[in-house]
């Protein structure tokens, strides 16, 4: 009886199956029959009906190559490919179309058909409907082809570079004085930071300042609020009445940078997040809530220019330097740590995060998994942060005027003042 009943079974799991077969085959031909539907019947070369016999044959030839021949699945795939080379041939006798999309969904229909039944059905469908997803938007995809910059598409090419190539093939052990150099670890903070920097690009390239200046300003804090501050500081400058927008933009995009302090933590020790999220959320609040308060205050609004990003955050060369620097960080903090103790690693944090406080950020975070206390961390990358952000004060007075200096100035002390106490008294 057991026989008999797992017998039912799987011949009730073949038969779903098969119709699962059959009807991803007509999701797609569903699609192309739409887009098609124009045409008159007769006209097309496949449509709903095709292509969910497609389907349907690609799910029966993983069924006869388990149960009689191997060889069932290759032949009637090039079956099915002879037949479609044949098709789009003597329509293009008729018809000067040199689009192959329409052969290619078709047999990626018949592979979907015979993923269904010889290996999972679930992979099958999302892999349909993702198919169907791409062909029904070539208008859509095609548009973003055309808007692609050459160095935006360079920028691309080079982050999946620097991750699915570069850092597979790093040693993932321990080296250097202490063991505090991981060249997998280090490479993947690398691809986190341009990462990051990637999507912060393309929300301000997307949104330009359509979206105001507000959603520009939240978004140049994850790609760069350094370019950010610099731009309008020159445009305070030059438009001192608009010195109350330019102020604000700074602000939220220097508050933006602590919340992105949270995801490095998260990613590298979640261990320290409890730690590290009290005088992160209070410096982020304290320069966020004066942005909104100058901007309420200030309701006349006017269309400022987006800040332009001539630093590339994907170029290869600023990545390898990056690379270096987390490096010289981890041994110097090493370094310093064991002859200063707590004292040489604040001041680390305090002059690294002039120039830069991703690299001393992500460098404390590591070496809080290991060496250093989670305290000390959470004060020295407090102390980078803040220094930071002061430099930006400083530029704003410097490069823009002394009015946009005192607005960004004051909440970045105050900040940096309720940031390092709240760690203290933690």
């Amino acid at each position: 009886m057991d026989d008999v009943a797992a017998q039912f079974l799987a011949g009730n799991r073949t038969t779903l199956n098969l119709a699962v077969a059959l009807l991803l085959g007509a999701i797609i031909g569903l699609e192309r029959g739409w887009d098609a539907r124009e045409q008159k019947s007769g006209e097309r070369i496949a449509g709903i009906r095709t292509f969910a016999l497609v389907g349907l044959l690609g799910g029966i030839s993983a069924l006869l190559a388990k149960e009689i021949t191997e060889w069932a699945f290759p032949v009637l795939l090039v079956s099915v490919v002879a037949m479609a080379i044949v098709a789009y041939s003597e329509r293009l006798q008729h018809i000067r179309n040199f689009s192959i999309t329409g052969m290619v969904g078709m047999v990626l229909t018949f592979c979907f058909g015979a993923v269904a039944v010889a290996v999972d059905p679930v992979i099958a469908t999302a892999a349909a409907v993702v198919t169907a997803i791409i062909l029904d938007n070539k208008e859509k995809i095609h548009g973003w082809v055309n808007r692609l910059m050459e160095h935006e598409l360079d920028a691309a090419l080079k982050l999946l570079l620097i991750s699915v190539v570069m850092l597979p093939i790093l040693p993932d052990e321990a080296m250097g004085p202490g063991g505090v150099l991981n060249p997998r670890e280090i490479w993947w903070m690398v691809v986190m930071i341009a990462s990051i920097s990637f999507v912060g690009y393309f929300a301000i390239r997307v949104a330009g300042t359509r979206k105001g200046i507000l959603f520009t300003s939240l978004f140049a804090g994850l790609s760069s609020s350094t370019a950010l501050t610099l731009h309008f500081a020159r445009q305070a400058s030059k438009n001192p009445q608009l010195n109350a927008q330019f102020a604000t933009g700074i602000l939220i995009a220097c508050g933006t940078m602590f919340p992105r302090i949270l995801v490095y933590c998260l990613v590298i020790n979640p261990g320290l997040l409890p730690t590290l999220v009290g005088p992160v959320l209070v410096m982020t609040v304290l320069l966020y809530l004066p942005a909104i308060v100058i901007w309420r205050s200030n309701t006349h609004t006017s269309e400022v220019s987006q800040p332009t990003l001539n630093q590339n955050p994907l170029d290869l060369t600023s990545a390898l330097v990056f690379g270096v620097l987390l490096t010289a960080i981890l041994l110097l903090g090493e370094f310093l740590s064991n002859w200063l103790g707590n004292a040489g690693i604040y001041a680390l944090a305090a002059t690294s995060g002039i120039a830069d406080v991703d690299a001393i950020t992500l460098s404390l975070t590591r070496m809080s998994t290991d060496t250093l206390a989670m305290t000390t961390a959470v004060i020295g990358i407090v102390l980078a942060a803040a220094s930071n952000n002061l430099v930006k004060s400083g530029m704003a007075w410097v490069i823009g005027n002394r009015q946009i200096g005192l607005m960004v100035g004051g909440p970045m002390v105050l900040s940096l003042a309720a940031g390092l106490l709240t760690a203290w008294l933690q």
